[in-house]
């Protein structure tokens, strides 16, 4: 069943409105037609089971039929802080991102960035369309935002308000997040209290040793990804997938 995502103000208890390109989508690309029934969510992470009573060449009436219990959210929150990389990369790192469970991005400047990188760093619209449409594909129930860029130092303000701050790098030795996640149950962490985690990619070149130092002073936990040396637009997808697995609901429940 297809979802669309509309905001707030556009649904009621009885009548949702899809509007703008989704509209030309349903009638001419999916085809879609009146009496079919569709998911909406409010963009708030509500959604609703709904039948098309009309379609127009500028919006789609939707009769709600009921409230849907359906949350496909994990319980933790990645946020992913993001060295600046080249060219279009950041594009594939917010689709797969999204697909993953990433709850936003927040592409950073770090000592290894281009400074030139920032002042043509005006994606944002671009960025976040391409996050709603991995989000419609992957059936999430929030959109993920990209933020503006901020630099290394506001970058470990905003990671100290995490349960959990990763930074994978290539000079880390015999310390990955299987590693890690063991480590807590060890100290006793309870790991369901971890509910926003902070990883931090380096860009291109990598990381300065004085900037791994620095994050090493707010507690983060400097860890290995492997053997190989991954790509900065790989790496995130790595640690993602990885964190969700050891502690959200990448592989599903346990029976």
């Amino acid at each position: 069943m297809h979802k669309f995502f509309t905001e707030p103000h556009n649904i009621s208890e009885t009548e949702g409105r899809i509007l703008g390109d989704d509209v030309k989508h349903i009638y001419k690309v999916l085809r879609l037609s009146e009496g079919e029934e569709v998911v909406l969510n409010n963009c708030e992470g509500i959604e609703y089971l709904g039948e098309i009573e009309t379609i127009t060449k500028s919006e789609v009436i939707v009769k709600i039929i009921k409230r849907l219990d359906i949350n496909n959210e994990s319980k933790v929150k990645v946020h992913l802080f993001q060295g600046l990389p080249k060219g279009q990369k950041m594009d594939l790192i917010v689709q797969k991102g999204t697909e993953l469970g990433v709850s936003e991005f927040i592409p950073v400047t770090t000592a290894r960035v281009d400074v030139k990188l920032k002042g043509e760093f005006k994606k944002l619209d671009r960025l976040n369309r391409i996050a709603l449409e991995a989000c419609k594909q992957s059936k999430r129930s929030v959109i993920p935002q990209v933020k503006e860029v901020i630099d290394f130092n506001e970058a470990i303000n905003e990671l100290k308000k995490m349960d959990l701050i990763i930074v994978p790098y290539e000079n880390a030795e015999d310390f990955g997040i299987k590693t890690l996640v063991r480590k807590l149950e060890r100290d006793n962490v309870d790991l369901d209290t971890i509910n926003n985690v902070g990883i931090l990619i380096g860009p291109e070149g990598g990381f300065e040793e004085s900037e791994i130092d620095d994050l090493k002073e707010q507690g983060a936990y400097i860890v290995t990804l492997g053997n190989r040396i991954l790509r900065t637009e790989t790496a995130g997808f790595t640690a993602t997938a990885l964190i969700q697995y050891e502690l959200g609901d990448l592989g599903g429940k346990l029976s």
